[in-house]
């Protein structure tokens, strides 16, 4: 995979989080994956198509789910991921998106984004594409994954 799809997803986040309130975010690591990834409790997918093809999947903890629903619903407590939360967390991975989606038109690469599908609990996600970037992020000292699989 390319490393110019990496910077525009670790950008968005970085510039979309502190937007909703959130502003303890920190890179922890980069690393190379295979095409499944381990839900962490929540797991958010969009689909990417135009001159690249392929998913970003976002994937956290209950705990850090609760924390980001919260702090876009301005503090309200959020104390279980029903309706108004998963809204609130597939908007947020929207907006995440469409921001890295700007950043790759600034280089030249058009792409398209689909709605965000959220789902939670223990499973194996597929990203249909057999090498999978995951950006490791701190949110608030709660782990959140960005996990970036693209190919031309």
């Amino acid at each position: 995979m390319d490393v110019r799809y990496i910077n525009p997803f670790l950008q968005s986040f970085l510039t979309v989080l502190p937007q909703l309130g959130i502003e303890d975010i920190k890179k922890n690591k980069i690393g190379i994956k295979g095409k499944e990834i381990q839900s962490h409790g929540v797991v958010i997918i969009v689909g990417i198509v135009g001159d690249v093809k392929g998913n970003v999947v976002y994937s956290t903890t209950a705990e850090c789910a609760k924390k980001i629903a919260s702090s876009m619903m301005m503090g309200m407590p959020v104390e279980e991921l029903d309706d108004m939360a998963q809204s609130a967390l597939s908007e947020m991975a929207n907006m995440l998106t469409a921001n890295a989606a700007t950043k790759f038109s600034e280089i030249g690469i058009n792409l398209n984004i689909s709605t965000p599908t959220l789902v939670h609990g223990d499973f194996t996600a597929n990203t249909g594409i057999e090498q999978t970037v995951c950006i490791e992020m701190l949110v608030e000292g709660l782990p959140f994954e960005i996990n970036v699989s693209i190919e031309s």
